[in-house]
């Protein structure tokens, strides 16, 4: 029964951190400054809180993996929708972990990929964090009502609400198409 608790421990703090390493990401992105921190601080941070995670959500696999009350074989961590257990929930689960080793091993291997490849796999961040909420919402028993339903509609509300910031606030990037062309001057521009 120890470990039962624990799996849903790991499990509940690997939401509200990974929750913290998608609004920090977006933050990064914004170049938003945290109070009490310097500019590099808010990078920091996402990192620090992304390496707490991924160690959580290790835990949270072993206790699974360990746990006798349900079958979860080591092949059902990697392999998505092959186990007997609850294999559409654990199978989101096992997608979103495998989408997570990706985001994970590029990130440590940064500096030999490029800016390019690296960024584009760190994409997949945002399709690993709702696999995993959806996981959560259908193989925990525990997430379904009570004040774990609320942190849960907490986190997908930020996480919600950062991505909208992300859209909206995000500098625009310039085009080849805007590099083309030279902007009117205006009668504010020349001084009359």
């Amino acid at each position: 029964m120890t470990l039962w608790y624990l799996n849903r421990a790991t499990g509940v703090v690997s939401l509200v951190l990974f929750t913290a390493v998608m609004l920090l990401g977006v933050a990064v992105h914004l170049r938003t400054r945290l109070p009490g921190l310097p500019r590099f601080g808010t990078v920091t941070l996402h990192r620090s809180v992304s390496l707490i995670a991924v160690v959580f959500l290790g835990l949270h696999i072993v206790t699974a993996v360990a746990d006798s009350y349900v079958s979860i074989s080591v092949a059902d961590v990697v392999v998505p929708f092959a186990g007997s257990y609850e294999p559409l929930w654990l199978g989101l689960g096992t997608v979103a972990f495998d989408l997570m080793l990706a985001v994970v091993a590029t990130s440590l291997l940064r500096a030999r990929l490029g800016h390019r490849t690296w960024r584009a796999v760190h994409w997949l961040a945002y399709a690993s964090w709702p696999l995993a909420v959806v996981h959560g919402l259908g193989i925990g028993t525990d997430l379904a009502s009570g004040w774990l339903l609320w942190l849960g509609i907490g986190c997908v509300a930020a996480v919600a609400a950062a991505l909208v910031a992300r859209v909206t606030l995000a500098p625009r990037r310039r085009g080849p198409a805007d590099l083309l062309q030279t902007p009117r001057p205006s009668s504010r521009t020349i001084g009359v």
